[in-house]
């Protein structure tokens, strides 16, 4: 079976390695029979299948920094507050959550270093400046990470597009493929009707 060339000037994948689908321009290049049909609409439906199974991921990895990004940035502004008030001699008269619907006042002293969890029922203390540079870092690697995977979503959906017009290609190439055997088909019967006819006796 034939394979198209990709153009020269199109990447074979996207810069986070998904791969590009086949634009089908002319059929003949990956069936050169009815024969080939039925395998080549199961290969393109797996490829369909894979795509989707990238996206329903990626959606999911979405939902999840959608959540995690404003939980690091509210951690930040924190951080960065503390730090402004660190050489202030008052402390800070604060609320804070303790569960879903119950708080408790607390008063914060002045601090030079701060507890920030890292996942996994991991906490650790880190100097302000140190716990500021870490979650500056964190933020801009989940916005960029928000980002590869917002485009990513966009690049599958461009492809799952483009496999389903191949497959309807090729599905109607094999039914005007049908129609053709058909009418050969039937012009050779009428053929040997005539020459039957033709030699009757009188």
């Amino acid at each position: 079976m034939a394979q198209a060339q990709a153009k020269p000037d199109e990447a074979l994948s996207n810069p986070r390695g998904i791969p590009r689908a086949p634009f089908v321009d002319r059929v003949e290049d990956y069936v050169s029979s009815r024969q080939d049909v039925e395998g080549t609409l199961k290969s393109f439906q797996e490829m369909i299948s894979k795509y989707q199974f990238m996206e329903v991921n990626l959606q999911r990895r979405v939902a999840g920094l959608k959540d995690k990004i404003p939980e690091i940035q509210k951690t930040l502004d924190t951080v960065r507050f503390l730090k402004i008030r660190k050489d202030d001699p008052e402390p800070i008269e604060t609320t804070f959550e303790l569960n879903d619907t119950l708080y408790t006042k607390a008063e914060i002293p002045p601090t030079e270093e701060v507890f920030i969890w890292l996942g996994a029922n991991v906490m650790l203390s880190y100097p302000i400046d140190e716990a500021e540079e870490l979650l500056v870092g964190k933020l801009n690697t989940a916005k960029t990470t928000m980002s590869n995977c917002n485009e990513d979503l966009d690049f599958l959906r461009e492809q799952i597009t483009t496999m389903e017009v191949a497959v309807a290609r090729v599905y109607n190439w094999d039914v005007v493929q049908k129609r053709k055997e058909k009418g050969e088909e039937e012009k050779d019967r009428k053929g040997k009707g005539k020459e039957g006819d033709d030699g009757d006796p009188a």
